[in-house]
């Protein structure tokens, strides 16, 4: 079993910033991987996706210009870099490892990490 970990998740007010990571235990330079969220009632959506070399990248129209997914291979470390915020960015953000169909579908999922917006 793969055990994903994410952090960086907290509470900010509308308009800030937070980083959220990915650590794998292994490498990852050969795989893709993306970011996910579930907010309250609601099913997991998509929000980020990049190949193995980071040389391409795909995001969910809401957050497009927002938000920057990035790797650091020699880390095996994935990241979310999330600005702009808004209320309705609140969700338990997923990490996920392997693409099994770029970008939405993914081998491995991490447990999860909360981001909360205040308004």
């Amino acid at each position: 079993q793969v055990r994903l970990v994410e952090s960086g998740g907290g509470l900010v007010q509308a308009g800030g910033s937070l980083r959220l990571s990915c650590a794998a235990p292994g490498r990852i330079s050969t795989v893709a991987m993306g970011w996910f969220r579930q907010a309250p009632g609601k099913d997991r959506e998509f929000v980020a996706a990049i190949n193995y070399s980071g040389t391409n990248t795909y995001y969910a129209d809401s957050v497009k210009g927002r938000f920057t997914i990035s790797r650091d291979n020699a880390k095996n470390t994935v990241y979310l870099q999330m600005n702009s915020l808004k209320a309705e960015d609140t969700a338990v953000y997923f990490c996920a490892l392997e693409a099994t169909n770029w970008p939405h579908e993914y081998r491995y999922w991490g447990q999860g990490t909360q981001v909360t917006v205040s308004s």
